[in-house]
C-alpha cells in the first residue's frame, strides 16, 4: 500500500488571517443578534447566517491547513466573546461562545480527517457534525428552563443549518478552485 502525499498548504498571510477573523466575527455577531428575533415557533433569523461560519472555517482549513484554521477559530472566538457580551444578552453570549468554539474545533478536526476524499465530503460531513453539536449546545445553554419554544427553535435551526450547509457546497467549490495552491489545481 503506497502512502499518500501530504496535502500542500499555502502559508497564511497576515491579511488572510485578518480577513478570516473579521468574517468569523461578523458571522457570530450577526447570528447572536439575529437569533433573538424569531420568525415563528420553529425558527429564528440566526439559523440563516450562522452556517457561513462553517464555510469560512472549511475554506481556511482546505487552503491553509488545520493549524491556521484553529488559529482563526480561536481568534474568532476571542472577537466573538468581546462583541457578544457587548451586543447580546449574557446568556446568549455564553451559549454562543461555548457552542462556537466546540463546534469549530470539531469541524476542523472532522474536515481534516476527511480532506482526501471527494471535494464535497469533508465540508458536508464536518458541517453536519459541527452544526448538530453547535445547535445542541447553543439552544440548551441559551434557553433551557425558559418559557420560550426553544426546543422547536433548535430543531428548526438545525434543519436550516443543514440545508444551508448543502447550499454552501456550491460557493465552497467555487472559492476552493480560486484559493487552491497552484500545485493542487
Amino acid at each position: 500500500m503506497s502512502a499518500r502525499p501530504s496535502p500542500v498548504f499555502a502559508p497564511m498571510t497576515g491579511r488572510a488571517l485578518l480577513l478570516a477573523v473579521l468574517a468569523m466575527g461578523a458571522v457570530v455577531l450577526g447570528s447572536n443578534v439575529l437569533v433573538q428575533y424569531p420568525i415563528n415557533d420553529w425558527l429564528t433569523w440566526g439559523a440563516f447566517s450562522y452556517p457561513v461560519a462553517f464555510l469560512v472555517s472549511n475554506l481556511i482549513n482546505r487552503r491553509f491547513g488545520p493549524g491556521p484554521a484553529r488559529r482563526v477559530a480561536w481568534a474568532g472566538f476571542a472577537l466573538a466573546v468581546l462583541l457578544s457580551f457587548w451586543i447580546a444578552t449574557p446568556r446568549i453570549a455564553v451559549a454562543s461562545c461555548s457552542a462556537f468554539i466546540v463546534a469549530q474545533l470539531l469541524d476542523i478536526t472532522v474536515f481534516d480527517r476527511l480532506r482526501r476524499g471527494s471535494w464535497w465530503r469533508a465540508p458536508m460531513v464536518a458541517t453536519t457534525c459541527s452544526a448538530t453539536v453547535d445547535t445542541t449546545l447553543f439552544w440548551s445553554i441559551a434557553f433551557a428552563g425558559s418559557a420560550l419554544p426553544w426546543m422547536s427553535w433548535a430543531l428548526g435551526d438545525l434543519a436550516v443549518k443543514l440545508l444551508i450547509g448543502v447550499c454552501l457546497l456550491a460557493p465552497f467549490r467555487a472559492l476552493l478552485w480560486k484559493m487552491a495552491p497552484t500545485a493542487v489545481r
